[in-house]
């Protein structure tokens, strides 16, 4: 008699299979805690996620290298304190109109910072899924019509660095985008725009090697090395990983006030090695953002750079070497892991880094970032290219309230004016700055700094500097209103606004007024990954605008 063929097993059925086998049994390799975590959740969870959270000292590690365990137990106690409680919790504190399909949870960092959208880091920008979920052709029980199609033009009046003009890119659509910021323009242009990426390759070999030959006749790299040996012995004998962590997360160590006492035993060593090596840690000046935030060694290999760039002819090579540079200098300035964001205050020592869990020191070179991020950068843009679709963006420097968008365009792009001319713009994709949040030229002012760019502070709409008092608020909705206003020109009758705002002080129902506009939508979702520390419940609201 003929065997019946037994049908090949799924992927999914086999992790379910072998995820089975360890419910009974407490001890799991990282491989076996992978495949029950995955069955567990019911979401793909790597071998990798198990060594973070092992790490991170999340959970205990059993065993030695070779043979590394967890505990089922643990792992179950760990995702119970967080993954699905979380909904139902920020359900109850922000309203159950709370829709958790707009959190994009199931995408990984690595896909919310997806090719050119990591090129360069940008505070308060929203993740490529979001923009997708509203200018692409699907429809689902929350999204019940389709806004925009294949070759319809996408307005953001406040492009930042440029997610809407990306996707858009992506998803075959044309867009333009404006800010006020030169630099926020550059790096949206450099984002979208067309490279021969031998010649980047090429060039930012050539610079890195005369970096290299730069640093070689000082002493920078000796100096770092032997502070390096030093601070390994002494981390490995008073932060060990990840028994450390693991038991600063459980109480059973006040990290900081541990970690303070052990930063001042280092000093000493610190010191000597700076006398020994002739290292100079301040600069003579501190007029400039980059005098004051730069060592002297990082600020000499900056200006070293800066004139290696001059050099490149290609004009597209150079400016995406300069988004390069800009996005290295900023992850080189003189502040501790916890205060990239903030900066407190200039640091010329070793000091105990709480996000590290050791005492970590200041930056002496910027050869590691620039070499990282030359590397990085060139393979976001190949990636890219693979999804380029053959459309048109531009992202134009002015003021959204006033600028005549169609001839400004015309001066960037005459091809796309006239298309433009022709069948307007569809509607807006946009993420308005919120009221006294974020001083967006400060952000970036070591690239202002460096490139000598025009700030254009005064013209920012609900800066950081101008607070969130009423006048502030009333400023931000004549501000508002005004763009919406002017963008009306340009646009077709029946268009489509969509505005990302946390609310929170119920303006836009007057900004929609004085646009001549009404809110006739509103999808609310929830912000699981925002750069700053405060991690408590947080939403923003899309507002669909239509004409009134």
């Amino acid at each position: 008699m003929r065997k019946l063929k037994t049908p090949a097993k799924t992927p999914t059925r086999r992790i379910r299979e072998t995820a089975e086998l360890f419910e009974t049994a407490d001890l799991l390799s990282i491989k076996e805690a992978s495949a029950w975590a995955t069955n567990h959740l019911g979401k793909n969870v790597t071998p990798s996620n198990i060594s973070y959270l092992i790490q991170y000292g999340r959970i205990k590690k059993f065993g030695a290298n070779g043979n590394i365990q967890v505990s089922r137990k643990e792992l179950t106690s760990y995702y119970k304190s967080f993954n699905g409680r979380r909904e139902l919790s920020w359900k109850d504190q922000l309203g159950g109109d709370l829709n958790w399909a707009l959190s994009f949870d199931q995408y990984k960092e690595a896909d919310t910072t997806k090719h050119v959208h990591r090129l360069h880091p940008y505070k308060g920008k929203f993740i490529p899924q979001l923009v997708e979920y509203f200018l692409d052709s699907h429809t689902d029980s929350f999204k019940k019509r389709v806004y925009f199609k294949k070759g319809d033009i996408v307005l953001d009046p406040f492009a930042g660095s440029g997610t809407t003009l990306v996707q858009a890119n992506e998803l075959g659509m044309h867009a333009i985008g404006i800010d006020v910021s030169t630099f926020n323009s550059l790096i949206s242009n450099c984002k979208i725009a067309k490279y021969d990426l031998v010649d980047v390759h090429n060039e930012v070999t050539r610079i890195t090697r005369a970096v290299k030959n730069f640093l070689a006749n000082s002493k920078t790299i000796e100096f770092e090395d032997r502070l390096l040996q030093e601070l390994n012995k002494f981390n490995n004998k008073y932060f060990p990983v990840p028994e450390f962590k693991y038991k600063v997360k459980r109480g059973e160590i006040d990290g900081d006030a541990y970690g303070e006492v052990k930063a001042k035993e280092f000093l000493p060593i610190y010191d000597k090695l700076v006398k020994e090596y002739e290292i100079k840690l301040r600069q003579d000046h501190a007029d400039s953002f980059i005098d004051k935030w730069y060592l002297q060694h990082i600020r000499n290999e900056i200006d070293f750079v800066f004139q290696e760039v001059k050099k490149v002819r290609n004009v597209n090579t150079k400016k995406i070497i300069s988004i390069i540079l800009s996005r290295t200098i900023r992850s080189c300035r003189a502040t501790t892991h916890a205060d990239l964001g903030t900066l407190v205050g200039p640091i010329t020592s070793t000091y105990y880094c709480a996000k590290h869990g050791k005492v970590c020191k200041p930056l002496f070179s910027i050869l590691k970032w620039w070499q990282t991020y030359t590397t990085d950068t060139v393979k976001r843009l190949a990636e890219f290219n693979r999804l380029r679709t053959n459309t048109q963006q531009v992202c134009l420097t002015g003021d959204s309230r006033t600028i005549d968008i169609f001839k400004e365009l015309d001066k960037k792009n005459p091809a796309f004016a006239q298309l433009a001319g022709k069948q307007k713009i569809h509607g807006i994709f946009s993420s308005p700055p919120y009221v006294g949040l974020i001083d967006y030229h400060e952000q970036h002012a070591y690239a202002y700094d460096l490139f000598g760019f025009e700030r254009n502070d005064e013209m920012e709409i609900g800066p950081l500097f101008k607070g969130q008092g009423q006048g502030a608020k009333q400023s931000y909705m004549e501000g508002i209103g005004k763009v919406l206003n002017n963008c009306k020109k340009f646009m077709v009758d029946d268009y489509d606004v969509f505005l990302v705002a946390n609310d929170k002080y119920n303006i836009y129902p007057t900004i929609a007024e004085k646009a001549g506009m009404q809110i006739v939508e509103r999808f609310k979702r929830p912000v699981l990954n925002r750069t700053e520390r405060d991690k408590s419940a947080y939403a923003e609201t899309i507002f669909h605008l239509k004409r009134k």
